[in-house]
């Protein structure tokens, strides 16, 4: 399960991994923030309040111009079909896990399509149209814009809503549907190609040693995405019970 959406690890990219792996550690702390909420711990709105909500848009974004970034490397190292639905089919089961542990915990507000979920199918769309050149850019420019201007309530529902083309945003713990998120990876993939072809040391560059850690967990991300949050709130759970 090591970087699933990432490149063949044959030739790390470290600048790639350490972007990824600050990524994760934002999204664990920003996560921890949410915890302390849900347990009454500290008084926020992270549904509502912007400090919250564009910390969320923003470590999504950043998630998936990885993810995209990581598909132009797999893609101009060769990358097989067959190993692809290797590293694509650990991303889908994880987020299989991530909806029966949501429904668990969150009965009504459970997880039918969050960010693995979004990832899992955008992976997919990527990988078929990697070859598309420069028109990732304007193509990721319409899905991220499309659904400003196209909403339809057939989209409203759990089995729809996935589009991302609804009326109203869904009641629900995570939720990151296809647009306007492909066009993030699509970005994520446009620029890969452009650094490989024009600026490939901006990728293959050098660390400086304090962030060799973050290089490491960003190959690890998967894993660390799975386990943080049972991690956290398991912590939490124990604090109280000891307080």
């Amino acid at each position: 399960m090591r970087a699933a959406f990432d490149a063949s690890p044959a030739c790390r990219y470290d600048r790639l991994d350490a972007l990824r792996g600050f990524a994760i550690v934002w999204m664990a702390l920003f996560h921890f923030g949410f915890d302390l909420a849900h347990f009454r711990l500290i008084d926020a709105d992270f549904y509502r309040d912007p400090f919250w909500t564009s910390q969320r848009t923003a470590i999504v974004s950043l998630f998936l111009f990885c993810a995209g970034l990581g598909q132009a490397v797999a893609v101009a190292q060769g990358q097989s079909w067959r190993r692809f639905w290797r590293r694509w089919a650990q991303v889908a089961a994880c987020a299989l896990l991530v909806s029966a542990g949501s429904a668990l915990m969150f009965p009504r507000t459970w997880i039918s399509f969050g960010v693995l979920h979004g990832i899992a199918l955008m992976l997919v769309v990527c990988r078929l149209s990697a070859g598309w050149g420069r028109w990732l850019w304007p193509l990721g420019l319409v899905a991220i814009l499309l659904p400003q201007f196209v909403q339809h309530p057939f989209f409203d529902t759990r089995l729809t809503n996935w589009v991302g083309l609804v009326t109203r945003k869904p009641f629900t713990e995570d939720w990151v549907p296809l647009l306007p998120w492909l066009g993030v990876m699509w970005w994520g993939v446009a620029a890969g190609h452009w650094l490989l072809a024009r600026r490939p040391v901006w990728l293959a560059g050098g660390l400086a040693p304090g962030l060799q850690l973050l290089a490491r967990l960003g190959r690890w991300s998967l894993v660390f995405y799975m386990l943080h949050q049972p991690v956290l709130i398991g912590a939490l759970l124990a604090w109280q019970a000891l307080a």
